[in-house]
């Protein structure tokens, strides 16, 4: 708790640790006040994305990454001892970083997301008993999260 404020807390983003050993001062230059309450609302958010996106790894028609994304937010946060868990994460690490430092979705993963919107559409289009309109919206929402996902360089530039 701050000495100003008691019910505030400061967390600090998790810092990634340069070659010198020193913290990279892109991430670490502010340290944000969170109120006690929404921390722990930031937190609760985070970890139930993190269960979703290990859900994702075992669902066809669940993302993985993107639960991971919205969770390694929450805990930047709210939890840096949390942040950094995912971050360093074996498993779940690689893609977030990669993200992170160049915004890269692999390959694997956006033939798996497009397929899926794709069949999304296929079913609410033909299968599923819907108004006219709502394949149109459907189609309003996936086309630009589709061209957004393949727009991503595949893998990190050598």
């Amino acid at each position: 708790m701050t000495p100003d404020h008691p019910t505030l807390h400061p967390i600090a983003p998790a810092c990634p640790v340069d070659n010198d050993g020193g913290a990279a001062s892109s991430f670490c230059d502010e340290v944000p006040f969170v109120c006690t309450l929404v921390r722990y609302a930031l937190m609760a958010f985070g970890l139930t994305n993190v269960g979703l996106g290990v859900a994702g790894m075992f669902l066809p028609v669940m993302p993985t990454t993107v639960f991971l994304l919205m969770a390694l937010w929450a805990f930047s946060k709210s939890s840096v001892r949390f942040h950094r868990w995912l971050y360093d994460h074996p498993r779940f690490g690689k893609p977030l970083r990669d993200w992170h430092a160049h915004r890269v979705i692999p390959t694997h993963a956006k033939i798996l997301a497009v397929s899926m919107m794709s069949l999304s559409m296929v079913i609410v289009t033909f299968v599923a008993k819907t108004p006219w309109w709502v394949p149109v919206v459907v189609a309003a929402c996936l086309i630009p999260v589709a061209l957004f996902i393949v727009t991503r360089p595949g893998r990190v530039a050598a």
